[in-house]
């Protein structure tokens, strides 16, 4: 049986229309190849991919959290599974040349701000040479009919302003991670003007999509891993740092959602899709750290924090993506509000640690519910 309740989805049950009616009937026997699926986003575009019928490739590096979400739901035995570095091109384009995938998802990154003060080097050549990288050999191939090239909310140049941006805004980053994320993006958007504009070529859009919370997620350094590891593993109080700090919380599959209507809509022929695109939630789901960290402990009734004043690295303290593009042009919209997203993540983790066995089962229930579709 399964441990809880998903959040009820109201109006946007199955009983609706549906903007996800026809994404499994099309990614029904396509190879996809999806690029860091043995991270926390990659994992659960991988397992949605599979419960659909996609023929699906990862290339990563190996898992690097324990537990890890890419582990735990089995993915190794349900795909074509590739241990690799995006730094390295020749691999990669080995991989591509005997798998041949018609559609691709770069998602594969050094992803942790704090990391990247650490290891400043690392993330640079992996963020940004492997992402030119990957747009070479999306270049070079035969196969691929349409591709999505992932990057971050944090390609803005943040100057803290109350208004949400926009697409047209201008890119920076002050931080490693950020400024590795952005010169991505800026590459990625070279690359496909310099050699992937001609009719024929192979359509790529940029996604834009920060603080995506869900269940599954272990990595260092992010609150709602840090609010799961103080209660289940740690039993210590949780530091909260940057309380103040107003991000856009969105659930896993929001943004994933888009990649997948991108992609697909692309691959059918509408090349006015090749452009970047921000993917966010509702306007109430812009909330500071602190209201996060009182909700989630809430939900599992148990739990103390205390808030760290003292921080060693920079980080934005508002950020606000618009997804005016993404609604109008693209027909995608956020399904869930800020209960929703923290109902579905949070109880995610209390079936994890209630019985594990049955993780597998559960994480396809909630990609069940969020699509509405089978």
């Amino acid at each position: 049986m399964l441990f809880g309740m998903t959040a009820d989805l109201g109006q946007f049950g199955r009983r609706t229309n549906n903007m996800f009616e026809d994404l499994p009937n099309f990614f029904k026997d396509k190879k996809v190849l999806v690029t860091g699926h043995t991270g926390f986003k990659g994992a659960w575009l991988a397992e949605v991919l599979v419960r659909w019928g996609a023929q699906v490739t990862g290339v990563s590096l190996e898992p690097s959290t324990k537990p890890n979400l890419f582990i735990e739901l089995g993915l190794e035995n349900k795909i074509n599974n590739y241990f690799a570095d995006i730094r390295d091109q020749a691999k990669l384009q080995n991989i591509f040349d005997k798998e041949k995938p018609e559609i691709v998802f770069h998602l594969a990154a050094q992803a942790i701000v704090k990391v990247s003060y650490d290891e400043p080097l690392r993330t640079y050549e992996t963020n940004v040479m492997g992402t030119a990288n990957i747009l070479e050999t999306i270049r070079q191939s035969k196969s691929v009919k349409s591709a999505v090239i992932i990057t971050s909310d944090k390609v803005y140049k943040n100057v803290e302003w109350v208004h949400p941006y926009r697409e047209i805004d201008v890119l920076g980053g002050d931080d490693p991670y950020s400024a590795s994320k952005g010169a991505a993006d800026i590459i990625a958007q070279s690359f496909i003007k310099s050699f992937l504009s001609e009719e024929d070529s192979t359509p790529v859009a940029i996604t834009r999509a920060g603080n995506v919370i869900g269940g599954g997620d272990w990595s260092p350094n992010r609150i709602v891993p840090d609010i799961v590891r103080a209660i289940h593993e740690k039993q210590e109080t949780l530091l909260v740092r940057s309380p103040a700090s107003i991000r856009p919380w969105q659930f896993v599959l929001e943004p994933l959602s888009g990649y997948l209507l991108l992609a697909k809509k692309m691959f059918e022929g509408d090349k006015s899709l090749v452009t970047t695109w921000n993917f966010g939630p509702q306007d109430e789901n812009f909330v500071p750290v602190l209201n996060l960290v009182e909700e989630g402990l809430k939900i599992f009734a148990k739990g103390e924090y205390k808030i760290v004043t003292e921080k060693s690295f920079h980080e934005a303290k508002l950020l606000k993506l618009d997804i005016s593009k993404a609604r109008s042009l693209l027909g995608w919209k956020p399904k869930l509000n800020l209960k929703q997203t923290l109902d579905y993540t949070f109880e995610w983790y209390k079936n994890f640690y209630m019985k594990k066995e049955l993780i597998e089962e559960f994480t396809d229930h909630q990609i069940l519910e969020f699509f509405g579709t089978k």
